[in-house]
């Protein structure tokens, strides 16, 4: 089947940001006292947005709005420090040059807009949807809809790339073929996909230019 539309996931699909994320949580763990956590621990608290990290990175009853806030200080103060594009990723967006492509991240909005631009990216995607609170976020399909009418694109010509079952999730609840990208940070949780990419190169095998 022919895609003209790619929807990309940010963290764990397009980008390797466990390190960076992993110095802010454990910058904020030690302003309350507590000790490191390793980075392969974070990786496991992230693609559900940074309220759920923060939740899963503090003890049941140490998370507040306050902490939330002094984590994303400390994550874009940190930002692109070790943050890198996975190995191919370059090239296969490179090779993807005409086709309407956007990024769906759970991310901040302004803090996504940032890393893109660090990282060279932002020239790639017509249309880059963050979490910015007036939008509810992956699982749920209403990112994807956004996208999809701002590329002015059809459900049946596109596809949402990403590490996590919140991107399985989402593209299956707007009605579009999902590919899982085994070499994020994410997990399926059991959920179905319609294409599996073990490594980046195989998304040009999958989705050729």
């Amino acid at each position: 089947m022919s895609f003209d539309t790619l929807l990309f996931d940010l963290d764990g699909t397009l980008i390797d940001s466990a390190a960076d994320l992993g110095t802010a949580v454990n910058l904020l763990r030690a302003e309350i006292d507590l000790a490191p956590l390793s980075i392969d621990q974070v990786r496991t608290y992230v693609g559900d947005g940074a309220t759920m990290l923060v939740r899963r990175a503090l003890p049941e009853k140490a998370f507040s709005e306050q902490k939330l806030r002094r984590f994303l200080q400390l994550y874009e103060e940190h930002l692109v420090e070790k943050t890198a594009t996975y190995p191919g990723i370059d090239d296969f967006l490179m090779a993807q040059q005409g086709k309407k492509m956007a990024v769906i991240t759970n991310k901040p909005f302004d803090i996504t807009m940032r890393l893109l631009y660090e990282l060279g990216l932002t020239a790639f995607f017509g249309c880059i949807i963050g979490a910015n609170g007036g939008l509810p976020k992956k699982p749920d399909p209403a990112p994807v809809f956004m996208a999809l009418r701002d590329l002015q694109s059809d459900a049946h010509k596109a596809v949402m790339i990403g590490d996590h079952h919140t991107d399985l999730r989402a593209g299956h609840a707007a009605g579009i073929k999902t590919c899982f990208c085994a070499w994020g940070i994410g997990r399926t949780d059991g959920f179905p996909y319609d294409y599996l990419a073990e490594t980046p190169q195989d998304l040009s095998r999958l989705f050729p230019a």
